[in-house]
């Protein structure tokens, strides 16, 4: 069920991390991986019950599930998790710039490129 219509940005992101955080086998609710040229992860949309859901991981963070932050490339200040409802449908204030991290360094992914992609079927997106 496609929840539209959040009274607030806050209330619409964590609506979406709840939402995320309650997938039982999230890998399979993956819609679409979104990776820079140099094939670092930088998000993932996952399929929710509250639609499409954008997950990122913004400033310096681990590469893996072994891997410790690389706080020898960047500042010392840990990554903070962007969670947002990527459809946050008619009339709703959002960016269409939504943060992200990759090995590369800090990058915005345009939310209207993540809807257009998992429209047309895709499930790898290349971002610059």
């Amino acid at each position: 069920m496609v929840e539209k219509g959040f009274a607030t940005p806050e209330a619409r992101r964590a609506a979406a991390h709840v939402a995320v955080e309650a997938l039982v086998q999230p890998d399979r609710s993956v819609k679409l991986r979104v990776q820079c040229a140099e094939s670092h992860h930088v998000a993932t949309v996952y399929d929710t019950d509250v639609g499409l859901v954008y997950v990122a991981r913004s400033g310096p963070h681990s590469h893996g599930s072994r891997d410790f932050v690389d706080v020898a490339h960047h500042d010392a200040v840990p990554g903070v998790e962007v969670v947002d409802v990527l459809d946050p449908g008619t009339g709703a204030m959002a960016d269409d710039a939504l943060p992200a991290t990759c090995e590369c360094g800090p990058r915005r992914v345009s939310r209207s490129e993540l809807l257009r992609a998992v429209e047309s079927g895709q499930h790898r997106l290349l971002v610059s």
